[in-house]
């Protein structure tokens, strides 16, 4: 597997890993069905939570959040609904962003709460 690869896989571990720190309940994760992908999917307090995750080596050139962009953000959204739709899900739903920066065993995760909306079309 290309170094990238590995380095996503790490950060997305260590989102997890956070997550699940911070009481939230792992549904899925690399959820696909189609062209939908989704990172990860976790519930907390009655709410069901899309986590878009970011890993960077480093912020010399952008934030990793930068990454998360109106046509990634579509996406994002699309791919949640097909989730909702399929699971019968009624409860509200959060879109976050965890960006995961450093390299495996030395991370530093921030988590952005609500950090995007789905947009109009």
């Amino acid at each position: 597997m290309a170094e990238h690869n590995d380095l996503g896989k790490s950060g997305e571990n260590a989102a997890v890993a956070y997550l699940e720190q911070k009481g939230y309940l792992i549904r899925d994760r690399n959820w696909r069905k189609g062209h939908f992908e989704l990172d990860i999917v976790a519930a907390k307090d009655n709410e069901l939570v899309v986590v878009e995750v970011k890993t960077r080596s480093d912020t010399l050139f952008a934030a990793p959040e930068d990454a998360v962009d109106l046509p990634k953000i579509r996406r994002t959204v699309r791919a949640a609904d097909a989730y909702i739709k399929l699971f019968q899900i009624d409860n509200p739903v959060r879109f976050d962003i965890i960006t995961v920066v450093g390299n495996d065993g030395n991370f530093k995760v921030e988590h952005i709460e609500e950090a995007f909306y789905p947009p109009l079309y």
